[in-house]
């Protein structure tokens, strides 16, 4: 009886030790992907600045000073989730269901093929959330650079927190996938 009862307050001991409340996020599209035909286009590789190459939100605390929330992570790989918001913005606004998220198997069928350079994509004391992307297009087959650019923005949390953090990352995603598209016609 008494080793039963050592027993459970270890483990609630060990769960309350363990209660640091974590909170995970997802980054989100305009909406739901479109489905069909339509021009081929792949989405990656994304690469990631190493700051943000991480699990956790980082929010800039000066000019060159950042900060890492231990508790709010991003519930995936953000490369991963860059890779299928921006898939999914591109689609909608290129009126295609085929649009395929690096790595794919084989080239055939894809037209154009798009990379990132996430330079910056983060939070700060400032109340914005930032971004900048380096982007290209290629034609494929012949990977035949298309179109380049830097973009650069930034978006204003609607109140204080992580939550309205990520939102506001998602809507410069969604205006980054705007940019893409502009430059893809």
């Amino acid at each position: 009886m008494i080793q039963r009862f050592i027993s459970l307050m270890a483990i609630l001991l060990l769960a309350a030790c363990g209660s640091g409340s974590r909170s995970f996020y997802v980054l989100t599209a305009d909406g739901p992907a479109p489905s069909g035909g339509g021009a081929g286009i792949g989405v990656g590789p994304v690469s990631l600045a190493e700051y943000i190459d991480r699990s956790n939100l980082v929010i800039a605390e000066s000019e060159n000073q950042l900060g890492v929330a231990e508790n709010h992570r991003w519930a995936g790989d953000l490369a991963a989730s860059i890779t299928r918001v921006t898939a999914t913005n591109l689609g909608r606004r290129l009126h295609t269901g085929n649009v395929r998220s690096y790595p794919w198997q084989g080239d055939e069928g894809i037209r154009h093929q798009v990379t990132l350079d996430i330079r910056q994509l983060h939070g700060g004391s400032d109340g914005y959330a930032v971004i900048e992307a380096g982007w290209r297009v290629y034609s494929l087959p012949e990977r035949k650079l298309k179109a380049s650019r830097t973009f650069v923005d930034r978006e204003a949390l609607e109140t204080d927190g992580y939550q309205p953090l990520v939102a506001a990352q998602s809507r410069l995603l969604s205006r980054l996938a705007d940019d893409i598209a502009a430059g893809m016609k």
